[in-house]
């Protein structure tokens, strides 16, 4: 059991992640710090997931009494990393390409406390059955995936009908893999 008496600060505005974090069993504050999101080119997608997380990490002065984790998550698909969609048009475009297919979803946490990070990621496979155009447009407009990398919620419409199997963490693809995650905090029990 997971008991922490140093103060955890979840660096995300994602309700995803603030979610998996109190369903741990974990009191926590949400503290956010804007973020340019841009990683060098020639970044694999797992490098790309802690780099950003750590680049996110790195926006705070940790105090010596407090925990902070920040995560990014990165959705690839026959080495093309599917960012958050901008439009509609992009989320069809994403949704169309994953439609059918199986894809990784890739996130990298970093933990900074004392001005020390740790930093690791998960990966998981994703595999899709078959969209129609009814159902790419029914999904976003009625789920607005915008604030979603590779445009879909596993948690929602889109994991419970969409979504044939996963082989990996199933809270990775919500964008915390808190089965990794406990392992790590334990370090601070």
């Amino acid at each position: 059991m997971l008991k922490l008496t140093i103060p955890i600060i979840l660096a995300s505005k994602s309700p995803r992640r603030q979610e998996l974090l109190s369903l741990m069993g974990l009191d926590f504050s949400v503290e956010l710090k804007e973020v340019e999101e841009s990683y060098p080119a020639h970044l694999t997608a797992p490098e790309i997931a802690v780099y950003i997380a750590e680049k996110k990490a790195a926006a705070f002065n940790t105090k010596p009494d407090q925990i902070i984790i920040t995560a990014d998550t990165i959705v690839a698909i026959n080495g093309e990393i599917l960012g958050k969609p901008k439009t509609h048009a992009q989320a069809q475009e994403m949704l169309g390409k994953l439609s059918g297919n199986m894809h990784q979803v890739y996130t990298g946490v970093s933990i900074n406390y004392q001005g020390n990070l740790t930093s690791f990621y998960d990966k998981t496979t994703v595999y899709c059955r078959t969209l129609n155009l009814e159902e790419i447009d029914y999904y976003i407009a009625n789920y607005q995936p915008f604030d979603k990398a590779g445009s879909y919620g596993v948690q929602d419409w889109f994991g419970l009908t969409v979504v044939e199997k996963l082989e990996g963490s199933y809270t990775n693809v919500m964008g915390l893999p808190t089965e990794k995650l406990y392992q790590h905090l334990l370090k601070f029990n």
